[in-house]
């Protein structure tokens, strides 16, 4: 509750100076009676005990001056209420799924669930955008599309595991299909992020003529490389001797990256171990920031009413006890 004219609420320090009026006033009045005879104090001991509620009236008139000041300050209470303009951004995850990316070089993970981790955390930390998935490998394919649900995309992206498509790696296919879910949206900004470990080596279509398509339909592509440099060691199951690790060289097609980048209007990141991966995704998520416009509206409602019809309820009570109850006679 707030108050449209709280400088009346000054006029409340009256109500202590009138309570101490009161109060000398009624010490003051005091009188002694001589009686020829004491049993007509008896006659008049059931009128002496209304005397204890004779101050009913003064706490009436009390309870109305307070209330009627609180009314000239004009309680109201509010409601707001915010209208939210946002001109979304929808972004589309590519995440490489082929076999390399079990290495084991971004410790305690490998490549694969490191990615996914820094995943989940960029997608909690976005707010008013549309985020889809597409996976890929030796193809490609959506894993979940645009959507405000973060619930079950952080449910679709705990499911992704390497395996679930024939073994490659199809950046081209990965690029085409993103951009198939993005082509008709109507957000002011369209992005993906393309994460791999590799090089194309399968699918119809190649990387940079894919690059082509999302450009012309206004896709900005950021793409990732991920792998420290040099060699990184990989598990083998051996049916013999059991789980080993063998290094294989890491090769990824920066060249291919940063020019499918530089076509769309992006930028190629490498990410050599979890940190810097958590780093870059910082970086694309500061890079493209939703615009929010908030508009807020408070709506007023006077209960000043309340408080002076009670305020003349207490007068009227007041009057009537004093000249029924509490009449006095001269």
């Amino acid at each position: 509750m707030t108050l449209a004219n709280p400088e009346f609420l000054i006029l409340l320090l009256l109500a202590p100076i009138l309570v101490v009026w009161y109060v000398k006033r009624n010490r003051k009045r005091t009188a002694t009676i001589r009686y020829s005879n004491v049993s007509l104090v008896k006659a008049v001991e059931r009128i002496s005990k209304k005397r204890k509620f004779r101050h009913i009236s003064f706490a009436l008139r009390m309870l109305a001056l307070t209330l009627l000041i609180v009314a000239f300050a004009r309680p109201q209470s509010s409601h707001t209420e915010e209208e939210i303009i946002t001109e979304g951004i929808d972004i589309v995850l590519a995440l490489d799924i082929s076999s390399s990316m079990l290495a084991e070089d971004f410790k305690p993970n490998n490549r694969l669930e490191a990615a996914k981790l820094v995943a989940a955390d960029f997608i909690r930390g976005r707010q008013h955008d549309r985020i889809g998935m597409v996976v890929f490998a030796a193809k490609s394919f959506t894993q979940c599309p645009l959507t405000l649900d973060y619930g079950i995309l952080l449910k679709f992206l705990e499911e992704i595991e390497s395996g679930m498509i024939e073994d490659g790696t199809a950046i081209g296919m990965a690029i085409a299909n993103a951009a198939n879910r993005l082509r008709d949206s109507k957000a002011k900004s369209k992005i993906v992020i393309l994460l791999t470990d590799g090089e194309n080596n399968r699918g119809e279509l190649d990387p940079l003529t894919a690059a082509k398509v999302s450009n012309a339909f206004g896709i900005r592509i950021y793409t990732i490389g991920v792998g420290k440099r040099g060699s990184a060691l990989y598990p083998v199951d051996d049916p013999i001797f059991g789980k080993r690790y063998v290094k294989i060289p890491v090769k990824i097609d920066e060249a291919t990256l940063k020019e499918i980048a530089k076509f769309t209007g992006g930028s190629y990141y490498r990410a050599t171990d979890k940190e810097s991966l958590g780093q870059i995704l910082k970086e694309i998520d500061q890079l493209e920031k939703t615009k929010i416009e908030v508009k807020q509206f408070t709506r007023y409602k006077e209960l000043f009413a309340s408080f002076l019809f009670v305020a003349l309820g207490a007068i009227v009570l007041e009057t009537t006890l004093a000249n029924t109850k509490f009449r006095k006679i001269p």
